[in-house]
């Protein structure tokens, strides 16, 4: 009878989420505030085990209703202040656990040559804002750098070693924005240390059909995570009592 009535209350709270035009601000105070959970876990599973430790999953504090809240307002500005870039999409997402966090994607084709990992001028360009205008102004929070591709194959070489050269080019992307971003930072005087991962996904997690020409651009992208710290969870549970 408990579990049937802990389903139930389950049950409506995704309704109500669902059906109400509610600002992100709104669902971290509604989600985070009856969860009492750690920060990020999604991004484990994104991430990979271990690989994604580093983002948010190690977090112990337990996010608050005021903390949800203040949480949430930060995630909506810092989804603001990346939307000005031209060459990224921003979206406020909540963690499995009902915590707000930023996923900013960056489109392969303007960061990168066909088949390349050198950084084009408009990239740096873009990119150099990104470090002082979003990461610099939030320094207290982590942050991940995830590369992908779609799947297609390599002239010359067999589906496996496809995969394994897609793999490849994903973690030199990654790598090629955390390098950008790092030197931009630190020109700016500011630390780098918020970054905690940069990984290479190849083929894996497609957003969408990789049989279409324009699927296939959506899925060659580079994607950065914003996650509160527990630097930022502890202020913020502070700040609510």
């Amino acid at each position: 009878m408990k579990s049937m009535k802990l389903l139930a209350v389950l049950l409506s709270g995704t309704l109500i989420l669902s059906g109400c035009n509610m600002s992100n601000t709104a669902k971290g105070g509604l989600i985070g505030g009856g969860a009492g959970a750690a920060v990020g876990g999604v991004l484990g599973s994104i991430l990979g085990k271990g690989k994604g430790a580093a983002i948010g999953a190690g977090i112990g504090a337990a996010v608050g209703a005021g903390a949800g809240v203040l949480i949430g307002n930060r995630m909506d500005k810092a989804k603001k202040a990346a939307e000005a870039l031209e060459s990224a999409k921003a979206e406020v997402l909540q963690d499995e656990n009902g915590t707000a966090y930023v996923r900013v994607t960056f489109d392969s084709g303007i960061l990168f040559g066909t088949g390349q990992s050198a950084l084009s001028a408009s990239a740096k360009s873009d990119l150099s804002k990104f470090a002082t205008n979003v990461l610099g102004q939030n320094q207290d929070m982590d942050v991940a750098i995830v590369g992908y591709t779609d799947n297609q194959g390599w002239k010359g070489q067999t589906a496996a070693q496809s995969q394994q050269k897609n793999l490849q080019l994903s973690e030199q992307r990654a790598n090629a924005v955390n390098t950008y971003l790092v030197s931009e930072l630190s020109k700016a005087g500011l630390s780098s240390a918020q970054i905690k991962t940069v990984i290479g996904k190849g083929e894996e997690n497609p957003v969408a059909d990789n049989n279409t020409a324009a699927g296939r651009q959506q899925n060659r992208r580079v994607e950065v995570y914003l996650v509160a710290s527990q630097k930022m969870v502890d202020e913020a549970n502070a700040q609510a009592k």
